[in-house]
């Protein structure tokens, strides 16, 4: 290390600005290259699709495109006769989205921001379904996620489950957080990351998502952290218990969630209120929008549930869960202790 950066701390700081601001145009620039890149495939798929090349010209278009191009910019990868198939579905893909409305083309531009492998999954998986694909194009973008990441949740039923919680927003909050907020909620929420024996109580269920908090956190969506579990409010005179408590970053407000494992009951929505309302009184500041009260349970009637919503003045949510590993009661005790496997293996 030079003598100067270890003696001066203005120089020192001036050189780890630098580092960083060199690390944020690389970024930028790696964004910028996949972002012409994916262009140049779209319209290369466009120009296949429009000029009717693969008629024109025969069945064999593909591979001889891929050879003449080859020649013509010699050491260009990408150019196989499979990839440029891909970017033939690339086109078809998103091309129903094209032209629909100036608010359509202006989404659609994001698809341009992901890694060509993530277009490529998405290709595959939802060859005639442009909205689905677009879906995951805005929550690879907005998430960050790998190509693993994204396949994972691909197989989740995200998109299915994704805004269809049972809530009473659009009376409670403003328009906008409504909105964001409805989209955050899930229904169902998948909890196949747990096991439990079958007639299992709600403290096991509840026991288990929090061992298991980081799988959950991922399967609530993004934006939530983790405040605690049976979270002491003091009311009063009276200690009050909330089963959890989360913070969500992008809605900038507090969580509470109440997990029941029978079907909804009406009386489950009092509780929750009055959760949701020490919250706003005792958490809240000034700085952050109000509380949210979301109650997971085995199942529910949505009719039953939208109307059982409409007494109340706090912003709430009903989803139902399922997904749960199951294994007989007696499972556990039917294996063989070590004590057991040991003088076994003595015999032996």
């Amino acid at each position: 290390m030079d003598k100067l950066i270890r003696q001066n701390d203005n120089y020192a700081e001036w050189i780890q600005t630098l580092s960083k601001r060199y690390r944020q145009s690389q970024i930028k620039a790696a964004v910028k290259v996949n972002n012409e890149l994916l262009q140049f495939y779209w319209s290369l798929g466009r120009d296949i699709v429009e000029m009717h090349a693969e008629s024109k010209w025969g069945n064999k278009l593909l591979q001889n495109l891929s050879t003449d191009l080859q020649n013509a910019l010699p050491g260009i990868k990408g150019l196989s006769p499979r990839n440029l198939l891909y970017m033939k579905n690339f086109y078809l893909l998103y091309k129903p989205l094209t032209g629909i409305t100036p608010q359509t083309e202006a989404q659609l531009s994001c698809i341009f921001e992901i890694p060509w492998g993530h277009q490529k999954l998405l290709i595959d998986k939802f060859r005639e379904i442009p909205q689905k694909a677009l879906f995951f194009v805005y929550k690879t973008i907005e998430q960050g996620w790998s190509r693993s990441m994204l396949l994972n949740f691909i197989d989740s039923d995200l998109y299915e489950s994704q805004g269809k919680a049972v809530t009473n927003f659009s009376c409670t909050l403003p328009q906008q957080t409504s909105e964001l907020a409805k989209e955050l909620l899930k229904d169902p929420y998948n909890f196949d990351f747990l096991q439990l024996t079958t007639n299992f109580k709600e403290k096991e269920l509840k026991d288990a998502l929090i061992s298991n908090i980081t799988k959950f956190l991922i399967e609530l969506g993004s934006g939530f952290a983790y405040m605690g579990r049976e979270y002491r409010l003091q009311v009063s005179t009276k200690e009050q218990f909330m089963d959890l408590l989360f913070y969500n970053t992008r809605l900038h407000c507090y969580v509470v969630i109440e997990v029941k494992i029978t079907e909804f009951e009406p009386s489950y929505l009092g509780q929750l209120s009055a959760y949701v309302s020490f919250t706003n009184h005792i958490l809240k500041s000034d700085t952050d929008n109000p509380t949210i009260g979301l109650l997971i349970c085995k199942n529910k009637d949505n009719v039953f549930a939208q109307y059982s919503l409409e007494g109340y003045n706090q912003p709430l949510g009903i989803s139902e869960f399922k997904g749960v590993n199951l294994f007989p009661k007696d499972f556990e005790s039917s294996l063989p202790s070590i004590e057991e496997i040991e003088n076994e293996l003595k015999k032996i």
